[in-house]
């Protein structure tokens, strides 16, 4: 599922212009988008490689920000499967292709610093985050 299957408001249909011309009115998104409606969504690579899905949108309430999704990425039938915590600034959206795009091969997302489901990290945790952000930060070109 998408995020437009999950809109059950219905915020992300197109509406008829109310004024003469070509345009169509979109509601919110893609600049402005529900959470619940993102949980759930594909993420995958720059290379259109699947890295998993987002299982959670971690918000830095005090800042009124997102700081991270959440991806569940790798295992089977539910079993080994690892989730990762990405900088919300690290994903893009594919408005055509109703995913998010990570730019990161699937290899180095496997080497990712993560954590088993049952054992959250302490995203508090300053070393925490400064690895984590230092891990996704783009590398600069040669």
């Amino acid at each position: 599922m998408n995020y437009e299957d999950r809109d059950t408001y219905g915020m992300y249909k197109t509406r008829a212009a109310t004024s003469p011309g070509p345009s169509t009115a979109q509601g919110p998104g893609p600049s402005l988008m529900g959470a619940d409606t993102l949980v759930g969504n594909s993420v995958c690579n720059e290379h259109g490689e699947a890295l998993g899905d987002i299982k959670e949108i971690m918000l830095d309430v005090r800042a009124g920000r997102v700081s991270y999704a959440v991806l569940s990425f790798g295992g089977f039938l539910g079993v080994g499967k690892k989730l990762f915590a990405v900088p919300w600034q690290a994903l893009k959206l594919d408005t055509e292709n109703k995913r998010f795009v990570l730019d990161v091969d699937k290899e180095r997302l496997e080497d990712a610093p993560g954590f088993d489901p049952d054992h959250w990290p302490d995203m508090a945790d300053q070393a925490w985050v400064e690895e984590i952000h230092d891990y996704y930060r783009p590398s600069d070109p040669l």
